[in-house]
């Protein structure tokens, strides 16, 4: 009975009973080889059917609960590895997705690096005469000052103290042109980001002498107004020389409408915090009214007629990877364009 209940299930399991009690009752319940059964043997002739029956449904309640752990257990290792193998596939698939989204950021930097040299050499050709204007200064007093050495050496009496000091100052006039070809090139080139500690009012003024030319022509005076002694920023100086040599064309343009006779730009800088240096750049024009504030940085966006709109979103860019930001406010009288940056740390 139990074999055949293992084995074959509830329905052996029940022959396998019907033919044990049939057994007993015939061949071990007196009298033997009769179907009769005396009244004292039914007791245990009812409970050795009854043990039958619980039995075989003990064991076959047994095995069919193990048959369906292990079909659950198969079920489950089944699904496991079905479920192992998206997940292997969902992974590969990630790391897929993220070596291209790697590769896309590369790219999407090497063209922001190359959009933002268009910027600068947009910006310097239309600093062409201020440039030249910085150029021609130096040189003609290289001239000049030569001119004076070799008139001081042709006298019947050379005075060399007067030769030697115009020579050195037609000395100083090569290396300030010198100096001016240098920035001139460092803008231009196509250098890769080089972060080092910059001296952030050093780099202003050498913007205000790139500019210099242009505000002139358009009747504007640059003013500086620079806090000695402040700490370097941690950054790429050519960057940040573009940054605010773009806010100051800006600033020039915006003031080319106003009849103002004395146009003026004034160029700040300070320590807000112990650890952050605060620049701004305010002009006296016609301001920015409150619907254009909201698209100033937007890419493509512009104003000016010549202009391409993404000198302030590079701007933005260059300031927000320094660490800092950039933003700008109507005073009602002009614009102030500032900007943060943090003090000698290097940022990512």
């Amino acid at each position: 009975m139990i074999a055949g209940t293992w084995l074959g299930g509830r329905g052996p399991g029940r022959l396998a009973v019907g033919l044990s009690t049939l057994v007993v009752l015939y061949y071990f319940i007196p009298p033997l080889r009769s179907w009769n059964v005396k009244l004292r043997d039914i007791p245990f002739f009812l409970t050795f059917v009854l043990c039958q029956v619980v039995s075989s449904w003990l064991i076959a309640w047994k095995k069919e609960t193990e048959d369906a752990l292990r079909r659950a257990r198969d079920e489950l290792e089944t699904k496991v590895q079905e479920r192992t193998a998206e997940l292997k596939s969902t992974n590969e698939a990630l790391v897929n997705q993220i070596a291209e989204q790697k590769r896309t950021e590369e790219a999407l930097q090497i063209t922001r690096t190359e959009l933002a040299r268009v910027v600068r050499i947009t910006t310097i050709g239309e600093l062409t005469a201020s440039i030249a204007h910085e150029v021609n200064q130096p040189l003609a007093a290289v001239v000049a000052n030569a001119d004076a050495c070799v008139a001081w050496l042709s006298r019947q009496n050379p005075d060399l103290t007067e030769a030697r000091a115009a020579a050195e100052r037609a000395a100083q006039g090569a290396t300030r042109a010198s100096e001016v070809i240098v920035r001139i090139r460092s803008l231009i080139s196509k250098a890769t980001p080089e972060k080092t500690r910059v001296d952030i009012n050093k780099v202003i003024e050498e913007t205000a002498a790139l500019a210099e030319g242009q505000a002139s022509r358009n009747s504007v005076s640059l003013i500086l107004e620079l806090s000695p002694d402040l700490p370097p920023v941690f950054g790429d100086g050519i960057q940040l020389q573009q940054v605010i040599l773009n806010l100051v064309i800006n600033g020039i343009e915006a003031m080319t409408s106003v009849n103002d006779p004395s146009r003026r730009m004034i160029i700040r800088s300070r320590q807000e915090y112990p650890s952050q240096l605060h620049i701004s750049v305010e002009d006296f024009g016609i301001g920015v009214s409150p619907e254009v504030m909201t698209k100033l940085f937007e890419p493509f966006f512009t104003t000016r007629s010549q202009g391409i709109g993404m000198g302030l979103p590079i701007s933005r860019s260059i300031i927000e990877a320094h660490g800092g930001k950039l933003w700008a406010e109507s005073n009602g009288t002009g614009s102030i364009f500032q900007f943060t940056l943090p003090i000698g740390v290097a940022t990512k």
